[in-house]
């Protein structure tokens, strides 16, 4: 009976530890990290499959570098899906006066002296306000008397007030047509007749047919921020910024001809036209307002 107790009683137990859950394990590594926000909104932007910096950045009209800098990118490749970018420039925060002290408008008090400009200073004393005392006028040959006080005051009131001054009659003017700060004096990128209009549906700018190495002439003042192929349907792509409003895109060249950062003038050849990634020899120029395609025959001048 005890041998068998022996043998019954350590398997017991060792049933009861096997059954036993075990104590889990905590990773406190991560325990102290914070969330950090993402910022989104206006002036960001989310990358998507298959964007591209140079792509976002048209879309936005900015210059890529830009975008770049303003996100701490040293690949323009290595962009990521999911990825948030600022796509605006950082607005400088205003900043506190050094003292943290806010200006006050300086209180004026009501006891101020006046007096004519004929009378020499401290010959009339304002009229007492609330029990206010009286002083005897430093200038005068008659004694001091309330009559005399009186009647001085009497004349420095007449005199003090100002003359009637009658508003100036203008005449009416026709008021001036504003113009924005950020227009731009379009010129046309050639002189080759026009294949295809703009449309909302369809083709985001204006198509030129001609003939290859005809030249590509810069619509308006501005800085190349772009000049390359990166841009899958373009070809050979030249993206003119002119202001912080308006970019002009130039593409399909068959050669390029000013680089990234130089300033073209209005009507300088940048490129001769070609056919790279297009069915045939042609311009396709495109007028952008923040980033977004407008119809550039409302811009250019009538031909």
């Amino acid at each position: 009976m005890i041998r068998i107790a022996a043998v019954i009683f350590p398997v017991l137990f060792l049933a009861g530890c096997i059954s036993q859950q075990p104590v889990p394990a905590v990773d406190r590594s991560t325990s102290s990290a914070r969330t950090v926000a993402q910022p989104a909104g206006p002036g960001y932007y989310t990358v998507k499959r298959g964007d591209t910096l140079y792509r976002i950045a048209l879309e936005n009209g900015q210059d890529h570098r830009d975008i770049a800098t303003w996100n701490n990118i040293a690949n323009p490749s290595a962009i990521k899906e999911g990825q948030i970018l600022r796509v605006a420039p950082p607005v400088a925060a205003i900043e506190p006066t050094a003292d943290g002290a806010v200006a006050k408008p300086i209180a004026v008090g009501s006891g101020v002296e006046s007096r004519s400009l004929d009378q020499p200073a401290g010959a009339v004393v304002a009229a007492p306000q609330n029990g206010g005392l009286k002083r005897e006028p430093r200038v005068g040959k008659e004694p001091y008397s309330d009559e005399a006080y009186a009647r001085l005051n009497k004349v420095a009131g007449d005199t003090a007030k100002p003359p009637e001054v009658k508003p100036e009659v203008k005449p009416e003017v026709a008021p001036a047509t504003a113009t924005s700060p950020d227009d731009v004096p379009w010129m046309w990128p050639t002189s080759a007749k026009m294949s295809a209009p703009y449309s909302d549906s369809g083709n985001k700018g204006l198509d030129f047919a001609g003939k290859a190495g005809d030249p590509v002439l810069a619509a308006g003042d501005g800085k190349v921020v772009y000049a390359g192929s990166g841009l899958r349907g373009f070809g050979e792509l030249v993206i003119v910024k002119h202001n912080a409003t308006y970019l002009s895109a130039y593409a399909h060249n068959r050669k390029i001809l000013v680089k990234e950062g130089q300033q073209v003038s209005r009507g300088q050849k940048i490129a001769e036209m070609g056919n790279t990634d297009a069915d045939s020899v042609k311009l396709h120029f495109e007028i952008r307002k923040q980033g977004k395609p407008v119809d550039p025959a409302l811009y250019l001048p009538k031909r």
